[in-house]
């Protein structure tokens, strides 16, 4: 019998001729990260370990995300902590700035096809959309990965989602991924590996597949990924030659097959309180809104902007509306800018940050009051996430936002 991705990523990092499900597995990670949030914590451990010299400084990166700008009188603690992590074990790689980690990791080429990599982040998920092998952990594990350079992982059981055909106009990644949501809800994938394939899957970019793994975490799967292709290298800067066996077994075994025509699919949004809670657009529209995010480590990629400003160019916001817009990263803060994207956000009304967390991570940055109604392009909408818990946090792509803006509640851009 074949393989399934996931299966056979473990098995190129152990040397194993054969694994399945339930197996356990002793790995190498290729490279690990470890952001702000942890830093202080992580530090404590390693010297509560005893931990003098780390396996690899040169596989090993900090980053600042979460707590920089710092708003909370302990922020500047956790961000100390880092220059001292880099002080006592020599570490190669800090971002003080930059972005959010989840863009940083795959657009600097920290994670690639056929990699092992684990963050100390639930959203680590991400870069299964370029084939690597990604996931969370926690910053006592993330200390024993620094002291002995190995971590042990249950090889996952994985769901095939398959999705052939052609998306719909109006219809996005962040659509696909929110339906599979809904349909598997918050526990259905918990320890497994979702793993994307079909001819409309085939056809995203590696912008959309981002999107699709950066979710996979929110029915609890271990990893979220996509086979490695011409797109894949060429994002990731690889020989796709060296890569091409990223990819299932035809005859590959899975748990469970959730197949999709494309044609079929609309818009989606989560609805409050949770994120399984999806509903079809044309059940929520109409719903008044006070405030419209479009960022984050799910959605604030150069093609989310795009699309936003593509509705918005020549427009203004209603009255109603705060909009906040966070690029994912400086790399694509400075393309959005030559673009103009960032001039049409501005001159529509809205407010640009500096790329990190932002307004997802709900520490700054917009958040509600009592009753106050949001609707974002990030990827979490839990109750008392954005401040008041009596504030409610619906989910939808980028154009959905963009043209809600517009309205001042949820519309639906095919009604336009």
């Amino acid at each position: 019998m074949g393989h399934t991705l996931a299966e056979k990523i473990l098995m190129h990092h152990t040397g194993s001729a054969d694994l399945k499900p339930g197996d356990l597995v002793i790995v190498e990670p290729d490279f690990v990260v470890v952001h702000d949030i942890y830093t202080a914590f992580l530090l404590e451990k390693l010297h509560k370990m005893g931990v003098k010299k780390v396996w690899n400084p040169d596989k090993i990166a900090i980053m600042h995300d979460h707590l920089s700008p710092a708003c909370l009188k302990d922020d500047p603690k956790s961000l100390e902590a880092a220059y001292q992590l880099i002080e006592e074990y020599g570490i190669k790689h800090f971002h003080a700035t930059g972005g959010i980690v989840h863009q940083l990791i795959p657009q600097l080429g920290y994670s690639k096809p056929g990699d092992i990599v684990f963050v100390t982040d639930s959203h680590t998920t991400t870069y299964g959309a370029v084939g690597c092998f990604s996931t969370g952990i926690g910053y006592t594990e993330m200390a024993a990965i620094w002291g002995t350079g190995e971590m042990w992982l249950r090889v996952p059981s994985t769901i095939r989602v398959q999705v052939d055909g052609k998306l719909p106009n109006h219809v996005y990644s962040k659509d696909i991924i929110l339906r599979v949501l809904g349909d598997l809800k918050a526990a259905g994938a918990t320890y497994k590996a979702l793993e994307f394939g079909g001819s409309a899957i085939d056809a995203l970019s590696v912008d959309e597949r981002l999107t699709m793994s950066n979710m996979a975490v929110e029915c609890g799967a271990k990893v979220g990924l996509f086979a490695a292709d011409e797109k894949t290298a060429a994002y990731s800067g690889a020989e796709y030659d060296s890569v091409s066996w990223v990819r299932p077994d035809n005859d590959a075994v899975y748990e469970k097959v959730l197949r999709y025509r494309a044609e079929d699919l609309e818009p989606v949004l989560s609805c409050p309180p949770f994120v399984d809670n999806v509903h079809p657009l044309r059940e929520v529209k109409g719903t008044k809104l006070n405030q419209v995010f479009i960022g984050s480590c799910t959605n604030g990629r150069l093609e989310d902007l795009k699309v936003a400003a593509g509705v918005l160019k020549g427009h203004k916001i209603a009255s109603n509306i705060k909009l906040i817009v966070t690029p994912a990263s400086n790399a694509i803060m400075e393309e959005a800018l030559k673009r103009g994207y960032i001039q049409t956000f501005v001159e529509a009304g809205g407010v640009v940050t500096p790329p990190y967390c932002s307004f997802c991570e709900g520490r700054t940055m917009g958040l509600l009051s009592a009753d106050e109604v949001v609707l974002g392009t990030n990827n979490r909408n839990f109750l008392g996430r954005f401040g008041s818990p009596k504030a409610k946090a619906y989910l939808s792509s980028p154009e959905v936002a963009a043209v809600s803006a517009l309205k001042g509640e949820i519309t639906d851009p095919r009604d336009l």
